[in-house]
């Protein structure tokens, strides 16, 4: 249970047992008592009766009471018991009109309102302390001014009533933020669920359009008698299969883990395949849907380099400037001789690249560079 919820329960349960439990005190112990200290019994009976009945109605919930049927049933209430004062001075009664102000500050909803009320029965049971101490003046009295205090206890009940309207506007808003909470860990389950949607596309859909395009090959190429040429085409399609699995691997594993940072992630990368990486400018916080691209790129490229330029020497270089990020993969010449089965190609992996950076508004560029190798160069916003 948390704090504001004890604190909500305690307040709920000063107005919903103790208040009642003075207030039948108040009944049981006059109606012994009675009618000793009573003045003008005639009177004070059936006063002292719709007192007790007010009293009793105002415990019951109002919520079939519209505000100024409130303020009716509250302001009869104050009066009958500021009344009722003087008429039984020396008898539990006198705890009625404390009770009753206290009860309209803690019920009615305009504190002038209540104030009003407390006001208005300490001005009545001062007039009629007054009244009273001049018809039967052998009768015990208070003084009239001691009587004016039967509205201060209006105040114990509004700052009662602020407080419970305060942590219940508390609790309301602990709940909003909660819920608000909720619906982003929502959002941002969908977000990753799209993303991983896109990354799978990408690999298999990429992968597969390539096998596919390779088996077209093989069977035209049988259809017109060159069977060996169909033979290298199954090759390659069983190739660009095996790399497939390789690479849909390696993204649920990347998917799985934590993220790491953009330089560091391609420090691995490069380290890995023994490439050469160089950061440029100082580095800055680059989006999730961007630095996976960047990634995904710089796999592609390099994959690319060892298939159609084994033995060049690549270069992998990250440069930070403004608001974007820009990825060079960089290879010379080859030096070695190309495998046949494993060199062909379908340009969808080139494609795919191109699309990856037009979805987050940026520039994919693949050309000859001067020295007769190759360079891929990627612009994204951060």
């Amino acid at each position: 249970m948390t704090r504001f919820e004890a604190t909500t329960m305690k307040g709920r349960f000063r107005e919903g047992m103790v208040l009642p439990f003075f207030v039948l005190v108040a009944i049981v112990v006059t109606v012994v008592r009675w009618p000793g200290g009573v003045v003008f019994p005639a009177v004070t009976l059936p006063l002292f009766v719709l007192v007790a009945i007010a009293a009793a109605g105002v415990l019951v919930p109002w919520r079939w009471l519209t505000g100024r049927r409130q303020l009716v049933a509250m302001t009869a209430y104050m009066l009958l018991a500021a009344l009722l004062l003087p008429l039984a001075h020396e008898t539990t009664a006198v705890v009625f009109p404390y009770i009753a102000a206290a009860t309209a500050g803690g019920r009615l909803v305009s504190r002038k309102a209540a104030t009003g009320v407390a006001a208005a029965g300490a001005l009545v049971a001062a007039g009629a302390t007054l009244l009273v101490g001049h018809l039967a003046p052998a009768a015990p009295q208070w003084q009239w001014w001691v009587t004016l205090t039967v509205g201060l206890p209006v105040y114990s009940g509004i700052a009662n009533r602020n407080r419970l309207d305060a942590l219940r506007n508390a609790q309301r808003a602990a709940g909003e933020a909660l819920r608000a909470r909720e619906s982003e860990a929502r959002e941002a389950a969908l977000l990753e669920r799209g993303r991983i949607a896109r990354e799978i596309h990408d690999v298999l859909g990429h992968s597969l359009s390539g096998i596919a395009l390779q088996l077209d090959m093989a069977d035209a190429l049988r259809a017109n008698g060159s069977d060996e040429e169909a033979t290298a085409a199954i090759r390659r399609a069983r190739a660009m299969a095996v790399d497939s699995i390789s690479e849909t691997r390696r993204a649920v594993h990347a998917l799985r883990e934590n993220t790491l940072p953009l330089p560091e992630t391609l420090s691995r990368l490069a380290e890995h395949n023994a490439v050469d990486f160089a950061i440029d400018g100082e580095a800055a916080p680059v989006s999730a849907e961007a630095a996976h691209t960047v990634v995904r790129v710089a796999q592609e490229a390099l994959t690319n380099t060892a298939k159609y330029a084994p033995g060049a020497t690549r270069t992998l270089r990250l440069a930070f400037a403004d608001d974007r990020v820009t990825l060079t993969v960089h290879n010379g010449p080859a030096t070695g001789k190309r495998d046949g089965e494993l060199a062909g190609g379908t340009g969808v992996g080139l494609v795919g690249m191109r699309e990856r950076a037009a979805l987050l508004g940026g520039t994919l560029q693949a050309e000859p560079a001067r020295d007769g190798g190759w360079t891929v160069e990627l612009e994204l916003p951060r």
